[in-house]
């Protein structure tokens, strides 16, 4: 399956460091414009393959809830999930991955649309109050690849 939107930064920190940030789902609200984080589910206490996660997320007065499944965790390469809606509707899959690159690392935010049309169209719009899903998550994501690069140099260089 090919993403149907992605983006890279380079970021001069470690692997490690930026690996623990960006699997840090509870975490990922202080770097996101939308998720506003969640709790991952027992037995579950952090990324695992298959571990599962309920995320909250927010846009303005709407909030809504999904329910989340690793799919993929290399750490330090790879870190992908599914997102489905509370009923268990696939919406999303997101990935992040990392490679080493100069002084630290090349961090690459994919997200693949699976919705079907009604998600596309009719409920996704209405739950989020988004109509153009790509058109904000282009944003989104750029926002959270630079907000990552920001904490994470910024935490290397304290050090």
């Amino acid at each position: 399956m090919e993403p149907s939107i992605s983006r890279s930064v380079e970021i001069a920190a470690p692997v490690e460091a930026v690996w623990a940030l960006v699997t840090d789902l509870p975490g990922m609200g202080r770097f996101s414009p939308e998720n506003a984080g969640g709790h991952w589910v027992a037995p579950a206490t952090g990324p695992a393959a298959g571990a599962g996660f309920r995320g909250t997320n927010r846009n303005g007065r709407r909030e809504w809830r999904t329910r989340v499944r690793v799919l993929t965790c290399e750490p330090g390469r790879r870190f992908t999930f599914d997102v489905r809606s509370p009923f268990g509707v696939r919406v999303s899959r997101w990935s992040y991955e990392l490679a080493p690159a100069g002084d630290g690392c090349l961090l690459t935010e994919h997200w693949y649309r699976v919705g079907n049309w009604f998600i596309r169209r009719i409920l996704g719009p209405r739950v989020t109050g988004r109509a153009d899903r790509p058109g904000f998550n282009t944003h989104s994501i750029e926002h959270t690849l630079r907000a990552v690069k920001a904490h994470a140099e910024a935490v290397t260089q304290a050090a």
